[in-house]
């Protein structure tokens, strides 16, 4: 399904869905710590019920389902899903999915003691999502914002590669990562209130065919170019890591997490 938001790559469209073999293939590179941070926390285990929205091909569900919670995964684009069902099948894993706009979800209130949103928790449209979910948690339940990205100005493969990305889409909204907390509209704190956050920094491990597909895989090239541009960056981009990276390599990243609840005066 293609998304156009003028907040985001000053509207360019893009479709996730156009890259869901590659997403599924390449992005599920969150490292142990990542889903340690959320465990200490006391949060999306035993028998938790968790909804993720925005799951893409379901990275977060099936990396933590061995923590004990039920998970249920949602996505506005239909390929995204099919792809967690299938790789949640090969897992024989109990995880429920559905293709569905998180502004469209109708679950019934006090469902989840958790909502989770993973790297993707900018792209709603925060008035009419707000309110749903704070309905759709239980008493005491939690909101759990999860981010991860390269730092190009203190990597030099992730920063050459993200000049690359902006060659071909110089619009791109991505680029110029640096670690800072989680930011979120204004509007979110008239229903939650902050909990806890935290900022750390970690190195992921890539080979060159696997930072190539990682890069392929972001919205500023797999999800919004044509097909022959994205031909054209990838074999150029297979060249600058031939000249710039050895065959493996870690690239610097940071990881952020912002648990929220609601605000006391909400209805429970």
């Amino acid at each position: 399904m293609e998304i156009s938001n003028e907040k985001i790559d000053s509207g360019k469209a893009f479709d996730w869905g156009k890259i869901s073999s590659d997403y599924a293939r390449y992005r599920d590179i969150y490292p142990q710590i990542f889903y340690e941070k959320v465990i200490e926390r006391n949060l999306c285990l035993n028998r938790q019920k968790v909804l993720d929205i925005g799951t893409g091909t379901g990275v977060l569900p099936r990396n933590m389902y061995r923590y004990g919670a039920k998970w249920t995964g949602t996505d506005i684009s239909e390929k995204q899903v099919a792809e967690a069902q299938r790789m949640s099948a090969e897992l024989n894993q109990d995880i429920q999915y559905y293709a569905a706009a998180t502004e469209e979800l109708a679950f019934a209130d006090h469902s989840f003691d958790v909502i989770t949103a993973c790297q993707c928790f900018w792209y709603f449209d925060h008035k009419k999502v707000v309110p749903k979910l704070a309905r759709m948690l239980k008493k005491d339940g939690r909101l759990l914002l999860l981010y991860m990205a390269w730092l190009p100005f203190e990597d030099e493969i992730a920063g050459a590669s993200e000049k690359l990305v902006l060659k071909y889409s110089p619009k791109w909204s991505g680029a110029g990562e640096r670690k800072h907390p989680i930011a979120v509209p204004d509007i979110i704190y008239e229903t939650f209130e902050a909990v806890y956050h935290e900022e750390y920094d970690i190195e992921v491990p890539f080979t060159r065919e696997s930072w190539n597909g990682r890069m392929k895989a972001c919205r500023g090239v797999g999800a919004s170019l044509t097909p022959e541009e994205i031909t054209e960056w990838e074999t150029e981009h297979r060249t600058l890591l031939e000249k710039i990276a050895p065959e493996t390599f870690c690239v610097k990243h940071y990881a952020a997490m912002l648990e929220l609840k609601p605000k006391s005066m909400q209805p429970q």
